[in-house]
């Protein structure tokens, strides 16, 4: 006997969420890894700043729009932030454009989570009977889906204000375009709602990590007139974004070998861009997202297991005429610097939560430390096989060779004794091969960079991001 939806408004939310509640005694980061107790004080359908640029405000979108199917995919995600989620579709969007929201339930311990929301109207919840991981689970609800367009999120989120019109737009524009808002933070500890910069774009660096990049400064100037306008992204976050259904499928949806999580944006970014598509950040759209430290799911079979064939991907990406990796640096991120033969490391120099930064000096500035922000630029560093620390054509340079000296950034010379380095003790540290004085940071807050007599001093403790000697 099938049972009358109802309205959003008229769930229940205390009786949803209070069968789940983190109880006294019990740490409330166990289960999701974010504070669980703050995320249930928390209203259904909470006011959030609106985080957009005063010109999305006044901003006309068109009418005629295809809509949407929503597909959400969650494991074991609290009930408080999975319900904020559908909620803020529901309550944010213009009803004729979301067909149909779709909650994929990767086999969740208790089925509950997600049948409960099935009352709610134009909910649709799918449950696999095995743990099938992201891409699949997507892929699953993906097929499923009954709109044209396809708008994927992550189970702890919060949209804004608008925030599904200016993407259906782009999309309908072109069917090849995959767009994503702008991803807003919300505080893991105490859930406030925090407004992204609009000055970003997505990255990655060589360990595939993704990363923020700032856009260059071409890309700003041509921005000024227009703070609006969409920005081409090498890269996408890839938990939130919105695709022509057709489009996901003649690219090939998700690779179905891929397994729990990770690397699913990666792929489908070069797949885009490599094969026709383009990729934006639409900065009229805004939604915010839980960024965690850590997992709160296992990974079954360990996240170490090796790739399956990718034999058929490549076929179809023959099939699609897709260009090579290297049109992809060339073309699309040609900010990226790629490793060279003479590098020995690459990328980051951190220590701790800090990494060596130029501090925006040139030739004969003081460097320093600041605190990591996987952008590259001001941290981006290389040690060549000739002994250099080099950011672009300047080296790390020590004064003169006494305990103390100060490190400067000078041009680099091929044969300069004073720019010659070497990684010590397992590429820990980093010792002046002219002194046997080690890099060290304890002056860097009044001073810049010394060399300092080599010490077990955590000062003294240094790691590449990428190291191409392990």
């Amino acid at each position: 006997m099938s049972t009358v939806p109802v309205r959003w408004q008229d769930f229940d939310q205390d009786l949803y969420v209070g069968a789940t509640v983190v109880r006294p005694g019990q740490d409330p980061y166990a289960r999701n890894k974010f504070n669980q107790v703050e995320s249930d004080k928390l209203r259904m359908d909470r006011g959030v700043p609106d985080t957009r640029h005063d010109h999305c405000r006044h901003k006309q979108w068109k009418t005629e729009l295809p809509a949407s199917s929503v597909v959400i995919t969650f494991h074991n995600e609290a009930r408080s932030a999975l319900l904020r989620t559908v909620v803020s579709v529901l309550k944010k969007s213009p009803p004729h454009l979301v067909k149909e929201i779709i909650l994929v339930d990767d086999y969740s311990d208790n089925p509950e989570d997600g049948a409960l929301l099935g009352k709610i109207e134009k909910i649709r919840v799918l449950r696999n009977d095995r743990r099938e991981g992201l891409m699949r689970s997507r892929v699953r609800g993906a097929d499923a889906a009954t709109a044209s367009v396809l708008t994927f999120l992550d189970s702890h989120c919060e949209c804004n204000e608008h925030w599904l019109e200016p993407l259906l737009e782009r999309v309908a524009e072109d069917k090849t375009r995959v767009v994503s808002p702008i991803i807003d933070v919300i505080n893991m500890d105490n859930f406030q709602y925090v407004g992204a910069s609009a000055d970003l774009k997505g990255g990655f660096d060589w360990n595939l990590v993704f990363k923020w990049d700032y856009m260059t400064l071409e890309q700003r100037r041509a921005r000024q007139g227009n703070p609006t306008a969409p920005i081409k992204t090498p890269m996408i976050a890839g938990g939130l974004f919105v695709m022509d259904k057709d489009y996901f499928e003649l690219l090939g949806k998700y690779d179905m070998m891929m397994d729990v999580w990770g690397g699913e944006n990666l792929e489908i970014s070069f797949r885009v861009w490599q094969c026709g598509g383009s990729l934006e950040i639409i900065p009229c759209s805004r939604v915010g997202h839980v960024f965690r430290k850590q997992h709160p799911y296992t990974f079954p079979g360990g996240s170490g297991t090796v790739f399956a064939s990718i034999q058929s991907r490549m076929e179809m990406k023959k099939r699609l005429g897709c260009q090579p990796f290297k049109w992809y640096l060339e073309n699309v991120y040609p900010e990226l610097r790629v490793p060279d033969h003479q590098d020995i490391a690459f990328g980051a120099l951190q220590q701790g939560g800090n990494c060596l930064d130029t501090l925006g000096h040139f030739a004969d500035g003081v460097v320093g430390v600041y605190e990591c922000h996987n952008a590259g630029g001001n941290q981006e560093w290389a040690l060549t096989k000739d002994k250099s620390v080099k950011h672009m054509d300047l080296c790390l340079t020590v004064v003169d060779r006494t305990a103390g000296s100060q490190i400067k950034l000078q041009g680099c010379r091929e044969n300069d004794s004073r720019q010659k380095w070497e990684q010590i003790e397992s590429n820990s540290k980093l010792r002046h091969v002219g002194s046997n004085l080690c890099l060290d940071s304890h002056s860097a807050r009044t001073g810049g960079l010394t060399v300092e007599v080599c010490s077990p001093n955590l000062n003294q403790q240094w790691k590449f991001t990428l190291n191409l000697q392990l």
